[in-house]
């Protein structure tokens, strides 16, 4: 397992509970990435106790594209190899304010899409020239087919998954693998207030997935598993009824 990871979104609690699953399995070094870095001492503590010796707090904001490159270089002279990158950052937004504000639907999809391509291409430059390492990216079902109850953060996802998809196919035999999580709806607090949908899980559940997909050398998980056959079936539902589903 790797030794040194990086998350960006380190508020995330996907990503801390990956970086945690991580830290447990041997990782010595973490690095969390998130704007107000200052204010991450839960989440340091937290990957502290899973077993890592060294974590470090850097300033990220996803938002600020020209910030990127730097701070991988600064990262990558300090460390000199960072073996696992967690791409954790994103909002959900308001659909019912995206869709009469338009800066806010921009917004999301900046956030989610436009700043995830941004800093993928940079880590995966990085990772090419070091000659291999892992990219955990998180999709999500939202965007395997765009509901209108959501349709603002599933067209962020759609393109996200698509970008990821074909980065793991250029990255093919570079020695540089990605691995692209599809959860379902997770309750955590990105969602709080929200009803639960069907097949829910935790930001944990989907933890244990992408670590366990890293170890076995999988390119792609859905959480749950039962999504997946799932979300084929869905393919083939009519227009006219799949714009009346809920989120």
């Amino acid at each position: 397992m790797a030794e040194t990871v990086l998350v960006l979104g380190g508020r995330s609690e996907i990503g801390v509970a990956v970086a945690e699953r991580l830290a447990g399995s041997g990782a010595r070094r973490v690095v969390l990435a998130a704007r107000r870095c200052d204010d991450l001492d839960h989440e340091e503590r937290r990957v502290r106790a899973a077993g890592a010796s060294t974590v470090e707090r850097v300033e990220f904001d996803a938002d600020d594209l020209a910030s990127h490159r730097p701070l991988l270089d600064a990262l990558w002279a300090r460390h000199g190899r960072i073996d696992l990158v967690v791409v954790a950052f994103g909002i959900l937004g308001e659909q019912a304010r995206a869709e009469a504000d338009a800066a806010h639907a921009v917004q999301i999809v900046h956030t989610d899409y436009v700043a995830h391509v941004h800093v993928l291409t940079h880590l995966a430059h990085l990772l090419r020239a070091q000659g291999r390492g892992t990219l955990v990216v998180f999709s999500s079902v939202a965007g395997v087919r765009v509901r209108r109850a959501n349709y603002v953060y599933g067209s962020a996802k759609a393109g996200l998954d698509g970008f990821a998809s074909g980065l793991a196919d250029a990255l093919h035999d570079s020695g540089v693998r990605l691995v692209l999580v599809r959860p379902g709806f997770v309750i955590g607090r990105m969602t709080c207030g929200m009803a639960p949908a069907p097949f829910s899980s935790t930001p944990e559940q989907v933890a244990d997935a992408a670590v366990a997909a890293v170890r076995g050398r999988r390119g792609e998980v859905w959480v749950p598993a039962l999504l997946r056959p799932i979300f084929f079936g869905m393919r083939l539902v009519p227009r006219a009824i799949w714009r009346r589903l809920p989120r």
